[in-house]
């Protein structure tokens, strides 16, 4: 969980607001939602959602995908170094929080682990959108978290105007010694457009903040922490006056450090519910991150490949007002590498496929259902193959529909999933049904304001990994085992928010209440110096938070926001989940003039205490960030950007509650990011 980034946004309450052409009062920009299922701005959703783009984005991105999100209300990152960082949405990740590209679900092996890298690359996103809580169903009934959609132009939509069209991009940042460029160049002619892009990034081990001791020896920088990332992607599109239809192939490799790792837990194993590693003694109940000495860091050897099609014909036939296509496959492999031999191989073949059919208003209703099917073959090889491989197939029906009265809009929408889970090596067969069900409604009371609750029942699956896994997981300090006895879960949640889009005083709030049956985490049955054994239980939870933000205008150049999130869950028995993020509340002032813009703010999160058994409270920290840019056109027309981000002014000593390796990498200390950006 890196610091706050200036600038975070809760259903678009992000940026100066814009003069109302009627009014003359402030307004919030209309940004179309692409994962809303039927092209819904912003302000029309009933539960909140987070839309990053434009500058925005260009100063927000990080070099992973759970960083650059890190300062959205709500979220937070599993943070494991430098190379590996996924999404947390209030309180829930992993498989709970599906990440898409542009409405395809991303196969690599993030939800196995957090220090699995996520294959998508911050640095090419054109927006990104995340939608809390499970109301986002129509993407998989599994993501009762949220859903993370990153949008993208690997496959033009359309024909350049002037016949192309690119951006590049060159970074640097001084905590990792970080450089960084990205292109993007997009060319065609009558029917045809072809589209190229990709990004460079080596950083070495970043420095964190000042006094951290580990092993009791004073240190800078966290040994593994380097990243070094090459993404490339080629696609074609046919584009004609009703549509277009396009297919991409997307290449990325990557070389990553696993901070942490301890070679020592090598021999541990199971004497029934107790672990026994015969050179340790009984340690003293709490999380030991360990470190590793200099050239004892495993590293991960990544490469995926991906081959996208996307299309979309409008008005394919009477009654109906478009047809989209999503389909991809995916070949994932990555090594862990440990003094320069490969210990385990984790590959990751995936295909999915979804369609969708979007009606004309039907008696007032308007709405789009559609199929989506996907299949993963995993496995693992090697010293830490914990996971035996397994064959993951699941299909599911859709059906999401809107109905407008007024000032009062109100959806709802339904989907049944089937899933089959094999582990081939015991033969061993789990299906599980779900169907799941949500119903919303806004009301915009009054010009500008707007009152939004929602309703939905949920039901997730459990992965291949919770039923199946069985074995040592050094990465993560954990002795894994799964329960092929698990059930579905079933997630019934409440959502009320209000917002104000316009005036000199904007905000958006919102609380929920999430209550899980049969949910399932890994639950901590023993420890032995720091390594603990996880056995995958159920029990009945509740997750509980409210998180937004207010910001007043104080004149027409200057603004001050208010943010906040928190959230709290509980086990029914009275216990408590683990990794869940601590408290945080921040102030912002944003100010422009001119072709300058700006933002300073104060980020402090809580100390949290609110712990599970085996688990070591976290200590809070303030952090000081300053983000500042500049704007452009060179010879009137093409637009260039200068920005320059100072997080943690102070070079605090951070850490991230949620990160399983929380004291073996601490945050980055004091760094300085300056990067320019030209459109042409």
């Amino acid at each position: 969980m890196l610091a706050l980034s200036a600038g975070s946004s809760l259903a678009q309450t992000v940026a100066p607001a814009a003069p109302d052409a009627a009014t003359n009062a402030p307004s919030l920009p209309s940004v179309t939602v692409s994962a809303s299922g039927l092209q819904l701005g912003a302000s029309e959703m009933t539960t909140p959602v987070s839309v990053l783009e434009g500058d925005e984005l260009v100063r927000r991105r990080e070099a992973t995908l759970g960083e650059t999100l890190n300062s959205e209300p709500g979220i937070t990152s599993s943070h494991f170094g430098a190379g590996a960082s996924r999404p947390i949405i209030r309180g829930m990740d992993g498989p709970r929080v599906k990440v898409l590209s542009d409405g395809a679900e991303l196969h690599d092996a993030s939800t196995i682990s957090p220090d699995h890298a996520v294959v998508s690359e911050p640095l090419l996103a054109t927006q990104i959108e995340v939608l809390r809580g499970p109301s986002a169903l129509v993407h998989g009934n599994g993501a009762v978290g949220g859903v993370v959609n990153v949008l993208d132009g690997k496959i033009p939509t359309a024909i350049p105007q002037k016949g192309y069209e690119g951006s590049a991009e060159l970074r640097a940042n001084t905590g990792a010694r970080e450089g960084a460029g990205a292109f993007s160049l997009t060319g065609g002619a009558g029917n045809l457009a072809v589209h190229v892009e990709g990004v460079s990034r080596d950083a070495s081990d970043y420095r964190v903040g000042k006094g951290w001791a580990p092993n009791g020896e004073p240190a800078r920088k966290v040994l593994g922490s380097f990243n070094r990332t090459d993404t490339g992607s080629v696609g074609l599109s046919w584009v004609g006056e009703r549509g277009y239809l396009g297919a991409a192939y997307t290449r990325q490799t990557a070389r990553y450090g696993l901070p942490g790792h301890n070679h020592s837990f090598e021999g541990c194993h199971t004497h029934g519910n107790h672990l026994h590693c015969a050179e340790h003694g009984e340690e003293d109940g709490h999380d030991h991150d360990h470190g590793a000495e200099a050239g004892d860091v495993p590293v991960v050897d990544l490469r995926s490949e991906r081959f996208d099609v996307r299309g979309e014909l409008r008005n394919p036939f009477a009654g109906f007002s478009a047809l989209r296509l999503r389909a991809g496959v995916t070949d994932y492999k990555h090594d862990e590498v440990e003094d320069g031999a490969i210990s385990t191989t984790f590959k990751n073949k995936a295909y999915d496929t979804r369609l969708e059919l979007q009606h004309e208003p039907i008696a007032g209703f308007k709405g789009v259902f559609g199929l989506q099917t996907s299949q993963r073959k995993f496995s693992a090889e090697g010293e830490e193959a914990y996971v035996q491989p397994t064959v993951t197939r699941k299909t599911g029906l859709f059906l999401l529909e809107e109905y407008r009265l007024g000032d009062w809009r109100f959806e709802g929408a339904l989907r049944h999933d089937r899933q089959t889970a094999e582990a081939q090596d015991s033969g061993i067969e789990r299906s599980h049904n779900g169907t799941s069900a949500s119903l919303g409604a806004v009301w915009q009371f009054t010009p500008g304001y707007s009152l939004g609750a929602s309703l939905t029942r949920a039901s997730r699956a459990p992965s291949a990994e919770e039923l199946y896994a069985n074995g040592l997981h050094m990465a993560t300090s954990t002795y894994e085992r799964g329960n092929a006895d698990l059930r579905s879960e079933t997630s019934q949640n409440i959502d009320l928010s209000l917002r104000k889009t316009s005036g000199d005083t904007t905000f958006s709030a919102s609380v929920f209440r999430n209550r899980v049956n049969n949910y399932i985490y890994g639950r901590t049955l023993d420890a032995v110096d720091g390594l603990q054994l996880l056995q995958y239980a159920q029990a009945d939870a509740t997750f509980t938070g409210i998180e937004g933000q207010v910001r007043q205008r104080i004149t027409r150049n200057l603004g001050v926001t208010l943010f906040g999130d928190t959230v709290r869950a509980r086990l029914a028995g009275g216990g408590l989940l683990p990794r869940i993020p601590a408290t945080r509340a921040g102030v912002r002032m944003d100010a422009n003039w001119n072709a300058w813009d700006g933002q300073v703010e104060w980020v402090q999160v809580a100390r949290q205490n609110r712990v599970a058994e085996f688990e070591s409270a976290t200590p809070g920290y303030g952090m000081l960030n300053l983000g500042v840019g500049y704007s452009g056109k060179y010879n009137g027309e093409t637009p260039w950007q200068v920005y320059l981000k100072a997080n943690n002014l102070t070079d605090r000593l951070a850490y991230a509650h949620t990160s399983f390796i929380k004291n073996a990498a601490p945050l980055m200390g004091r760094n300085l990011t300056l990067g320019v950006k030209v459109a042409f």
